[in-house]
């Protein structure tokens, strides 16, 4: 089997550089032929990359760096019939995906680890128009600060600095006029911010959706009304405590398999795909389900958070290599 490294030299302060070696080395432990792919500042460097490597038959893409350098990894593949499993090794600033996926965060060669384990779920992807997500698309005036946090800050005071921007965007923030068309309605009025997710964790925080499951399917919607500062510093503390900002008033919670967005008025609403820039509305998402077999660390994520269908499918398999494994102890 052929496994490819794609790598951003420039993220985790180069740690995954330095690292690059070692990583290689618990690749070929697992019982791949490695190579590595060091990314370009060339558009979609990693997104061709991934392409190429997995027209070229390789089993498994290991993408390195950080939500960006994923997502465009996630681009290079997804359009594809037959795609390659997938692992991360994170090296940016939030770390969303490997938060969800309980993926070591700050030590790249422990996350390359994680795929010794041989443990993987078929994970959702999201589709914006001709462009692909792996865990949040969203927008209105909120989201755009990640757009204005410059990277040389990103790379000094990693997720410290989308608070400072997000403390000093608060008193200039506005509300969108929006309408929004998901499963179970349709939402016109003002907006401050919408998020669709496909797991528990935005921008460092895992109670933004507190019942997301890996695998069902489904975007996590939440839409935060109109909304002033007050009211919206009142939100964040209730998201840090415990996920409760969903029964506010001011926030629509929602599961949907598809959302609509167009601004009411001639103001842009530009959409952020996993902290990147990915069109303005009018857009559609939708969800691929179970669409790229992602390697994750099984055993710490609480079951609650996998789906129901996603979790008997991963026991049924368990049992017959348990079954097989007995069958052979027997014949020897």
């Amino acid at each position: 089997m052929k496994a490819r490294l794609i790598y951003n030299p420039t993220s985790g302060n180069e740690s995954i550089l330095k690292n690059v070696a070692d990583i290689l080395d618990v690749l070929e432990q697992a019982g791949y032929e490695a190579s590595a792919f060091r990314t370009t500042p060339q558009p979609l460097s990693a997104a061709k990359e991934a392409c190429r490597a997995a027209q070229a038959g390789f089993e498994l893409i290991v993408a390195a760096g950080g939500d960006g350098t994923l997502n465009e990894v996630v681009n290079g593949i997804a359009p594809l019939a037959k795609r390659p499993r997938m692992a991360i090794i994170p090296g940016g600033t939030t770390n969303d995906y490997a938060r969800a996926l309980k993926i070591p965060r700050n030590d790249p060669v422990a996350a390359a680890r994680i795929i010794l384990k041989n443990q993987t779920l078929p994970m959702d992807i999201g589709q914006a128009g001709e462009h692909y997500f792996m865990n949040i698309a969203g927008g209105g005036s909120m989201s755009e600060l990640t757009y204005e946090v410059p990277s040389e800050y990103k790379s000094i005071l990693g997720y410290l600095a989308y608070l400072v921007k997000g403390a000093e965007m608060l008193p200039r923030l506005r509300p969108m006029n929006m309408h929004l068309e998901y499963d179970e309605g349709t939402y016109d009025g003002a907006v401050t911010l919408f998020l669709s997710g496909l797991t528990n964790s935005v921008g460092g925080f895992e109670q933004v959706a507190p019942d997301s499951e890996l695998g069902d399917g489904k975007l996590s919607l939440l839409i935060v009304k109109g909304t002033n500062i007050a009211e919206m510093l009142i939100l964040i503390a209730k998201a840090l405590n415990g996920g409760k900002h969903i029964n506010d008033p001011n926030i629509i919670y929602t599961k949907t398999r598809k959302l609509f967005v167009k601004p009411n008025d001639n103001q842009r609403i530009m959409i952020n795909l996993d902290g990147e820039y990915g069109g303005d509305a009018p857009i559609t998402l939708t969800v691929l389900p179970r669409h790229i077999e992602m390697f994750a660390d099984l055993d710490a994520i609480p079951d609650k958070s996998i789906n129901t269908e996603t979790l008997a499918e991963r026991q049924a398999e368990k049992n017959f290599v348990q079954g097989v494994s007995s069958l052979q102890d027997q014949h020897d």
